[in-house]
């Protein structure tokens, strides 16, 4: 797997990406504002050019007209003096041109003296026309009209002529009266220069603030894709990770299983389950069970081979992988010595601890050719090994000849679900309070072609460590759900109650496969109760909880079987989401007659009820043992008292009972 290298991949791929985009907005930015700045220089070069134009009208040109009147035109002695002010103005070149108009537009004075009252360009006198033209082309003339009117018009020219052009009214005495119109072109290469240093250094101000802006955003960009690579590299190992451990979880290791497979060099897989680590759970607590898991993980990463692998397959399973092996001699070798350094002492919570496991092995491709084959004969080869005196044990196919049948038990159910040869019988949970059936609890039965009704005890072990158990949890739970629709048609109002297995609970969105089960039957939520063991939590007792927190959440009754006999009923009673303990028959037993029995079920009820839990008590046989839980509290109560698991047609419509009136079918008096 190369997940942190995908990671850094995305991050770096993410970074460059967000850098060119973080670069458009500063580069928009940054042609936005140099407009601004280009724009503003014009401004500026154009009030220069106002201001100048007015200084020259002002000290130039309206004290050598001396008030005089320009509609006769000028004298010669006012063209003299014109003549003389404006050529030290155009001897240093502070002005470029100076023409002086009338408000017909007609030019009474030119500083180069080329357009004259008198002449026109080449020398030519000018003529009654020429003046006619002249006029009607600067009355056409916006800035003209402009300078006419009272005001100043400034305008930047371009090309070969660039300069200044002003064209603004002349005041020729302190009356404030215009007498004509002043065309002056100022030379632009001064205040150029000025606007444009002025420019320069903005330039570089706005362009240092746009990269100092630009390096702010990739270094938050950089932290962002840093921070996101991080999250991606964490999540996807806690993907394909156990929290506990650290070790390789059940979907890596079936990944790097089935990639030795298909190399085809010889592979070994190895089932590791923990002896009596429920008892270290019971006695020391779950705080002592992780630790010891841990220090079992620790164990197995040491002692195999660097290119072994180690996964933690949920609750106290491992699974090893040891490629390049396919003689078992060599596996049992190695494996051997795994189980020797597993089992060295330790002391946890200040109790000596030996630990103990049952190993089994399959060999690829000896013992079979996909990932399944070898996990069921691992399994199988593993369980031979708990009741066997070694606890390293290798597949062999005479193992399907063993007392458990569970191989072919395995091939059988998986064709009994495909063959529609399981049923249903159904044993109700009697109301104390009422008399009246409340819930039918389903219990699953298969009726084996050669070997007659079998029940769940000489299946359902077979089918538990096995993907197996999933398709046959949905086949009772869509039965129960058709047989409570069929039952409610029929105007019983009975909640159906089904069993799950742990392994239903690791399931991904088991919740919503009952839900998707339950809805195809046309049953509502409410109708039907899951049913977990309490013995089933040690497992995985987060992925449980989840689950029933699930199913409660879409509406279903979850309940806690065998209530009692395992850890939960202190530690993770308040967290998980139920409705309904059942008091296992191991307690119940003993409640015709007064003794601890008695002492231990009054304070389950009492502490379920404290709880907000109802209670339901298994294996009531005997009418005083009913009347007793009645008087005590107890909400229901099932066994063979009121009646064994039957199809739901045999059981009593109304399901009353009394105290004082005990069932009356037979068949409940019997014990099987």
């Amino acid at each position: 797997m190369r997940w942190p290298g995908r990671a850094r991949a995305t991050g770096t791929r993410l970074f460059v990406v967000y850098a060119v985009a973080s670069l458009v907005p500063v580069v928009a930015l940054g042609a936005l504002l140099a407009d601004g700045i280009r724009q503003d220089a014009r401004d500026r070069g154009l009030e220069l050019g106002r201001a100048q134009a007015a200084v020259v009208g002002e000290m130039v040109v309206a004290p050598a007209l001396q008030g005089s009147d320009l509609t006769s035109g000028l004298s010669t002695q006012e063209m003299a003096r014109l003549q003389r002010a404006t050529d030290l103005a155009i001897f240093r070149g502070s002005v470029e041109r100076l023409r002086l108009r009338d408000f017909d537009g007609s030019v009474l004075f030119s500083d180069d003296g080329v357009a004259t009252p008198e002449v026109v360009a080449g020398g030519r006198p000018r003529t009654a026309a020429d003046r006619a033209a002249e006029a009607a082309e600067m009355a056409g003339s916006a800035a003209f009209r402009v300078a006419a009117s009272g005001d100043a018009h400034v305008t930047i020219l371009d090309g070969d002529s660039a300069g200044i052009q002003v064209f603004q009214p002349v005041v020729g005495d302190a009356s404030g009266r215009s007498v004509g119109v002043l065309e002056v072109v100022l030379p632009y290469a001064a205040i150029a220069a000025e606007v444009e240093e002025a420019k320069s250094r903005t330039y570089w101000r706005l362009g240092a603030g746009l990269a100092v802006l630009h390096l702010v955003l990739a270094g938050i960009s950089w932290s962002s894709t840093r921070r996101l690579r991080r999250q991606a590299a964490e999540s996807a190992h806690a993907a394909l990770h156990d929290s506990l451990t650290g070790l390789p979880n059940r979907e890596l290791f079936r990944k790097k299983a089935e990639s030795a497979i298909r190399r085809s060099g010889g592979c070994a897989v190895v089932l590791v389950d923990l002896d009596r680590f429920k008892e270290v759970n019971d006695t020391l607590g779950h705080h002592a069970g992780d630790r010891l898991l841990r220090e079992v993980a620790r164990r197995l990463a040491a002692t195999v081979r660097s290119g072994d692998t180690v996964a933690r397959l949920g609750g106290d399973e491992f699974g090893l992988l040891l490629p390049g092996i396919a003689d078992p001699a060599d596996a049992l070798y190695l494996v051997q010595r795994v189980s020797e350094e597993l089992s060295a002492g330790l002391v946890l919570e200040g109790v000596p601890l030996t630990p103990e496991a049952s190993f089994g092995i399959a060999l690829h491709p000896a013992d079979g050719d996909t990932l399944e084959e070898l996990l069921t004969h691992a399994d199988a080869a593993m369980y031979e090994g708990k009741r066997g005196t070694s606890a390293v044990v290798v597949y062999d196919r005479a193992l399907t000849g063993a007392p458990s049948h569970h191989l072919s038990i395995q091939h059988d159910l998986r064709l009994a679900i495909e063959r529609d040869e399981l049923r249903l019988e159904y044993q109700p949970q009697v109301d104390l309070r009422t008399g009246r059936t409340a819930t039918v609890e389903a219990l699953v039965r298969w009726q084996h072609p050669t070997r007659g009704l079998l029940p769940p005890i000489e299946f359902l072990p077979a089918a538990e460590h096995t993907a197996l158990m999933g398709p046959l949890t949905e086949w009772v739970v869509s039965r129960a759900a058709a047989d409570c629709a069929a039952w409610t048609a029929a105007g019983r109002d009975w909640v159906v109650a089904v069993n799950v297995s742990a392994r239903n609970l690791h399931e991904p969105d088991f919740g919503g496969t009952v839900a998707l089960l339950a809805g195809q039957a046309g049953l509502r939520p409410g109708q039907m109760q899951i049913e977990v063991t309490e013995t089933a939590l040690p497992v995985d007792p987060d992925a449980a909880a989840a689950a029933l927190a699930t199913l409660a959440a879409y509406g279903f009754g979850t309940a806690l079987d065998d209530f009692g006999v395992g850890y939960a009923s202190l530690s993770h009673l308040r967290s998980l989401q139920l409705t309904e303990v059942k008091i296992d028959r191991a307690f119940v037993a003993g409640v015709a007659e007064a003794g601890e029995d008695r002492a231990v079920v009054a304070a389950l009820i009492q502490l379920a009820h404290g709880l907000g839990l109802a209670v339901c008590a298994e294996g009531v046989e005997t009418v005083e043992a009913a009347v007793w839980l009645q008087q005590v509290g107890c909400d229901r109560a099932q066994g063979y008292y009121f009646s064994r698991p039957v199809p739901w047609t045999e059981l009593a419509p109304d399901g009353h009972w009394s105290p004082d009136r005990p069932a009356t079918d037979s068949r409940t008096k019997v014990m099987t």
